[in-house]
């Protein structure tokens, strides 16, 4: 981005100026920003022994996000952006897909899994709690298990899934 493009760009959101030398120096090469880095790649899906979709998850803006692209075999697509948040120090995950849902799930690698949470709410105006985890086998493959809960102790499975290299 060229110096009079930032410089708009810092005004338009209200940012000051001394804003852009910070800007331009943030990277994403910490050791924090490549603990997502094993789900990488192009997969097929299986859930129960059954093909549930394909996923192509890649590296984009500098290597510091980590976009899905989810189409599911009964027709479900869907998107998420996972980035390392240096300041909360927190993993992000923003979903969104072809049925409505939206998933903001925040959280981070603990004992080799990656773990995000958070909570969403029905059109009903109940709040459900949601935890996803990906965890890394040896064998290449990872797991992702999704459940959700109405109190955030007794939790029900949405996906249980197992992701192999294409």
């Amino acid at each position: 981005m060229n110096r009079t493009c930032r410089t708009l760009l810092l005004a338009a959101i209200g940012l000051p100026l001394s804003f852009a030398p910070a800007m331009a120096q943030q990277n994403c090469a910490g050791e924090e920003f490549r603990q997502f880095d094993f789900w990488v790649g192009s997969w097929e899906v299986t859930a129960r022994g059954a093909v549930a979709g394909r996923n192509e998850v890649t590296l984009e803006e500098g290597g510091c996000v980590l976009h899905e692209h989810w189409s599911g075999s009964k027709g479900g697509t869907g998107q998420s952006f996972n980035i390392y948040d240096r300041g909360e120090r927190l993993w992000h995950q923003f979903w969104v897909d072809n049925s409505g849902t939206v998933l903001h799930l925040s959280g981070g690698l603990s004992d080799g899994v990656m773990l995000l949470v958070g909570t969403t709410t029905t059109a009903e105006g109940e709040r459900v709690h949601q935890r996803l985890g990906f965890t890394p086998n040896p064998d290449g493959t990872v797991r992702q298990l999704w459940e959700q809960s109405p109190d955030g102790e007794r939790w029900s499975v949405v996906f249980d899934g197992l992701y192999r290299r294409q």
